[in-house]
């Protein structure tokens, strides 16, 4: 008799009168927030503007979606489009099918589209959302979960997951891989996020330790999986695609590292401007000096080399932490 397990929801739908609400949808809409607030302060903290970074996702989010569908329903096509199947089922979505790795490929480009319409940086601009995307990876596992989907080898683990018996599945105690990727993912945040502050990331290497360190779970989860999936020499497909994109971040990481080293002074030039009007604009009151001068003078001192920096005086970046407080003043932070 097993006395301890993790239960599976009866139903991945709860109906509000004529509307269902999905929990697999949910999770999404949960993650995707989660990941633009905290982007949010973060962006704040590096001297960007509040609002920037919600204006992007209504670029990136789109285009994330639609990757992470097609990825889906390319490398798993037999699931709709062979004898006996639906291909209008490709489309629903709600049932689950997201794959990360389309997700985050074509979501880069709505960003970098974005980005372009607000004249920031890529590169910057994903180091901010980089562990904010890691918490809605996080998060948005627990649709696999209302789904009972994605579930490892059967196991007797006192944390094994009940899945119940349906057409497609059968019945038993698994391992819960859903849980361990969504932990896995809070782990990556947390690294990115005190590298970030202890190394100073910038140029996208933030962004790029994200996904070096995803892709090293990622592959180790995918050999607990028993779902369908295509196989090449043996291993899963996406266990080939977790090491080759793995190989492609690290690879970026230290050529970036070599040729921009450092982080970006300023990420977004607007932020900038403002801040240096707002000084120059004290500064002619106060000492009657030129705007044009204070303006100068508000950008180059906070630059590096120049004679004042943005860095706290205990050493500290003034991340998230206190970074909201810096206002404008941290928008020319090196």
């Amino acid at each position: 008799m097993d006395l301890a397990y993790i239960p599976s929801p009866s139903t991945g739908v709860i109906n509000l009168g004529p509307i269902p609400l999905r929990g697999y949808a949910f999770c999404i809409i949960i993650g995707v927030f989660v990941a633009v607030w905290y982007g949010n302060k973060r962006w704040i903290a590096r001297g960007g503007t509040a609002g920037t970074v919600a204006d992007i996702a209504v670029w990136a989010v789109p285009f994330g979606l639609v990757g992470g569908r097609l990825y889906h329903v390319i490398t798993d096509y037999q699931l709709y489009f062979s004898e006996g199947e639906n291909w209008v089922d490709a489309f629903k979505i709600w049932e689950g099918g997201l794959g990360i790795w389309g997700a985050i490929a074509l979501g880069a480009v709505g960003a970098w589209i974005g980005c372009r319409r607000r004249g920031i940086p890529l590169p910057a601009y994903a180091d901010a959302i980089a562990p904010g995307i890691a918490f809605a990876q996080a998060i948005g596992r627990w649709g696999n979960w209302f789904n009972q989907e994605l579930y490892g080898k059967p196991t007797d683990l006192p944390w094994a997951l009940k899945i119940t018996e349906s057409a497609n599945r059968e019945a038993g105690l698994y391992h819960p891989t859903f849980l361990y990727e969504s932990l896995w993912c809070i782990g990556v945040a947390v690294l990115v996020i005190w590298a970030d502050r202890r190394f100073r990331l910038g140029h996208g290497r933030a962004f790029a330790l994200y996904v070096a360190a995803y892709c090293v779970g990622r592959a180790w989860i995918e050999y607990m999986r028993v779902d369908e999936a295509h196989h090449i020499l043996g291993l899963r497909l996406n266990v080939w695609t977790a090491i080759g994109v793995f190989v492609l971040a690290v690879v970026y990481m230290v050529i970036s590292a070599r040729i921009r080293p450092g982080r970006e002074a300023i990420v977004e030039p607007k932020a900038a401007k403002d801040a240096a009007d707002k000084a120059a604009g004290k500064t002619s009151d106060s000492e009657g000096a030129e705007p044009e001068e204070a303006a100068e003078d508000a950008v180059t001192d906070t630059l590096p080399g120049t004679g004042r920096d943005a860095e706290s005086s205990d050493g500290s970046d003034g991340d998230v932490d206190h970074g909201a407080d810096n206002g404008a003043g941290s928008a020319a932070k090196s």
